[in-house]
């Protein structure tokens, strides 16, 4: 019983220290976004790239469900969309072969995350197989 009690006064604690970042990042984000002398961009590609970054950002602060894995996974899939977005600007301004290459390897595999990401999430609660232990 108190095991129990101190893992949900645990959860609460991470939840709530994890909501206040999200927060703060936000309020942050909103600052840049809408201040009276935004930063000057050198480029369409700098725009663009910071959109993706912002949109990200504000995609990963989910609302904790107590539920670890399915929290990363939640969170997990606009970053994978962050990246497989930033490597599409990466494809189309980008010049360097090998990063382009990289951008190419960004895309597939990311998208093949996000779909395994959402097939788990939408499989159900999360099952645990023990065999991994960090």
């Amino acid at each position: 019983m108190i095991r129990s009690i101190a893992t949900h006064a645990c959860a609460l604690a991470a939840g709530v220290a994890f909501t206040m970042v999200c927060a703060s990042a936000m309020t942050e984000v909103k600052r840049e976004l809408f201040s009276a002398s935004p930063p000057r961009l050198t480029g369409e590609f700098d725009g663009a790239l910071r959109a993706v970054m912002v949109q990200m950002d504000a995609g990963m602060c989910i609302t904790p469900s107590g539920d670890a894995d399915r929290d990363f996974a939640r969170a997990m899939i606009p970053h994978h969309q962050g990246a497989i977005e930033m490597a599409r600007l990466e494809l189309l301004h980008g010049q360097d072969a090998r990063l382009r290459r990289v951008a190419q390897g960004i895309v597939v595999e990311q998208s093949q995350e996000i779909a395994l990401l959402r097939s788990l999430l939408a499989g159900g609660p999360s099952r645990s197989d023990g065999g991994f232990n960090p």
